[in-house]
């Protein structure tokens, strides 16, 4: 099949405003007066024919000069092929990924275009193609596997002439696609998230080294190299009540550890006081022992202590508990010295003992003093009542009222019935006609004699005479005197005999200290517990960092929110 041959067109420049106008009218017709090549080959093959041509004729007529105002002169077929191919290639509606893929592969055979339709066209120029695949995977080839200038080519390959670089123009185009600017905002926020939490994962490794593991170091470090060893004694006390006879409630918890629980704490107070410190330096050096130079100097006492810095340590080393489930106190004494230990917890007890000793003396007299004091009031309220008994008996001048009031009633009815009588007589001799006048005035001053007495002896008995009171007031006051004076013979026995028991009580030992187990000195060294003090010493240190962080994340949240 044979192709029609296309005719060259040819552009005449002109010199001056009218050549640049005619130049680009010229151009402009020529580029639409020549026709685009159909395929990719054609278009290779008119390179390959555009670069047969002779040299001279090229050189000719591309270094003519063009000051001289030359008319008919015509621009070199490079000038109008190169043109014409570029259009073609606009024409061809390539689209923007291609014409990337050509300037990519542009590239990569160190060529300088100045567009991407450029590079197609010097891709093509060459004898490539940009948009095979085979080509497209030509990308990732090395670069130092290009063939570097200078060298022959390979038989067979085209030679075009090389254009001279106009300038450092290698970038690729800046527009991208939809989906490849956002997958490369995707891939830029995955890598800069991961960039933070490394940064931030190295910053918290970075906190928790400083904030707990150093700590945590140094105290394992003194646990286990610095610290000294303490050996500790253990030793258990009861404080008992004797049994007693008493009933009630106070009988049914006499056998029961309520009955001795205010007692055992007042003792645990007492060992555990800076009177008992002091008195255990007294006796048993206490300060001495613990400013021994060889002790570490977290638990070393300074030379010449304070008691408030030995009862500090005191407090340290002396651990006292009271169970009140089984009324047992339980005491720990720790020293660099296991004898030391056993003698300090000796030395405790018997203070322990001596105090539960002052306790029961102070109540034993105390019970005796209020018992003594209630005998002493009764015997003076008994001679109070005895007195005022006596005195209604000696302001009423006799010894039983009661016999007198009966003995006034007695008379009074023995002088009623001698009245009755004279008062028969009078009427017997009143009866006579001529009754005798001498007997019967006889008879009637009896019977006068007689109303008289009887009217004072009730007078007698009704009202005193001469301002003092009635028998009758007086029998009533001398009966609430007698009562009176029963009431406190009564308060007297009882007093007495509370005092009897009370010294029955004071002669006994009310409370007392039995040892449960003794003080022994221990073979090893009980503390430091190192594993578990350092165990320790992490957990605190973690528990002070949370809390910290977490105060801090939620004071940042609220001052950012």
């Amino acid at each position: 099949m044979t192709t029609k041959p296309r005719a060259r067109k040819f552009r005449i420049r002109r010199s001056g405003a009218g050549s640049d106008e005619g130049s680009a009218s010229g151009a402009a017709q020529s580029h639409a007066a020549s026709p685009a090549p159909a395929t990719p080959q054609e278009a290779a093959q008119m390179a390959a024919a555009a670069a047969a041509r002779p040299a001279a004729a090229r050189t000719s007529a591309d270094h003519a000069p063009s000051g001289s105002a030359r008319s008919g002169m015509v621009s070199s077929a490079r000038e109008t092929r190169m043109e014409t191919d570029i259009e073609a290639i606009r024409n061809e509606g390539l689209t923007g990924r291609q014409l990337r893929l050509a300037r990519r592969m542009a590239q990569k055979h160190n060529l300088s275009p100045t567009s991407d339709f450029e590079a197609v066209r010097m891709l093509r120029e060459r004898g490539i193609d940009p948009f095979k695949r085979a080509n497209m995977l030509e990308l990732v080839v090395p670069q130092n596997k290009a063939r570097p200038e200078g060298t022959p080519a390979a038989p067979g390959s085209v030679q075009l002439p090389q254009t001279v670089p106009t300038g450092k123009s290698t970038l690729p185009s800046t527009e991208l696609s939809p989906a490849e600017r956002r997958n490369r905002e995707i891939q830029e926020i995955q890598r800069d998230i991961a960039r933070r939490r490394r940064r931030r994962l190295a910053l918290l490794l970075t906190r928790l080294a400083f904030f707990v593991m150093l700590p945590t170091l140094i105290a394992g470090y003194y646990f286990y190299a610095v610290a000294t060893p303490m050996y500790s004694s253990k030793s258990e006390f009861l404080v008992l009540k004797a049994d007693s006879a008493a009933g009630g409630m106070g009988g049914l918890l006499s056998g029961t550890q309520f009955a001795t629980s205010q007692d055992s704490i007042a003792v645990q107070s007492y060992l555990m006081s800076k009177e008992a410190m002091l008195r255990l330096d007294r006796e048993a050096g206490f300060k001495a022992h613990f400013t021994q130079e060889w002790l570490d100097p977290i638990q070393r006492l300074e030379s010449n202590p304070t008691n408030e810095e030995a009862y500090e340590t005191y407090t340290r080393n002396v651990r006292i508990g009271y169970d009140p489930t089984e009324g047992v106190v339980r005491m720990e004494v720790s020293a660099a010295d296991p004898e030391a230990a056993a003698e300090f917890s000796r030395k405790l007890i018997s203070y322990a003992q001596e105090k539960v000793n002052n306790l029961s003396q102070q109540k034993r007299a105390d019970q005796m003093s209020e018992a003594e004091a209630a005998l002493k009031d009764a015997q003076r309220e008994r001679r109070a009542a005895q007195e005022r008994l006596v005195r209604l008996q000696q302001q009423g001048s006799v010894l039983d009222p009661e016999g007198v009031v009966a003995a006034l009633r007695q008379q009074i009815s023995t002088f009623e019935i001698q009245l009755e009588e004279k008062r028969l007589e009078l009427a017997a001799l009143q009866d006579n006609p001529r009754p005798n006048r001498a007997k019967v005035s006889g008879a009637e001053a009896d019977i006068r004699r007689l109303e008289a007495v009887i009217e004072s002896l009730n007078n007698r008995m009704v009202n005193a005479s001469e301002g003092e009171d009635s028998l009758a007031n007086l029998r009533i006051q001398i009966q609430m005197a007698q009562a009176d004076l029963a009431t406190r013979d009564l308060m007297l026995q009882s007093a007495l005999q509370q005092v009897e028991t009370t010294r029955l009580e004071a002669n006994r030992q009310v409370r007392y200290l039995t040892t449960a187990v003794e003080p022994v000195p221990s073979q090893e060294p009980a503390y430091p517990r190192k594993f578990e003090n350092t165990v320790l010493a992490f957990l605190i240190f973690s528990g002070i960092y949370l809390m910290c962080s977490l105060t801090a994340s939620i004071l940042r949240e609220q001052v950012s929110s």
